[in-house]
């Protein structure tokens, strides 16, 4: 964990343990949440072997799964293959930990 101290104040900084994640959930425009492998080109977006989460199954949100993977109560709609979309649409991503996803996908 790096430190910097600024006017008094300490801050904080520590790289994600999924910040090399090529699997994430990715929150859309009205209400669209879906998993897959992230890829992104300038504001073309694309998931592959992509699936809607349509009941997360959790009880602690999103952030669960990313990082445990699906739960017995997770629902997934795959979507045979890729999803497009423009970036512009993306509400937030979140890394997921992809040896609790590769199976799944």
């Amino acid at each position: 964990m790096k430190t910097i101290n600024i006017d008094g104040v300490t801050y904080y900084s520590q790289k994600p343990s999924n910040s090399n994640s090529k699997i994430k959930i990715v929150i859309l425009q009205r209400g669209w949440c879906m998993v897959g492998r992230f890829e992104k080109k300038d504001s073309e977006c694309k998931l592959l072997d992509a699936s809607v989460i349509r009941t997360w199954g959790t009880t602690k949100g999103l952030g669960e799964i990313a990082e445990s993977g699906p739960t017995t109560n997770t629902k997934l709609d795959k979507c045979n293959g890729l999803v497009e979309f423009d970036y512009l649409t993306v509400v937030a991503t979140i890394a997921c930990n992809d040896k609790n996803w590769e199976k799944v996908l």
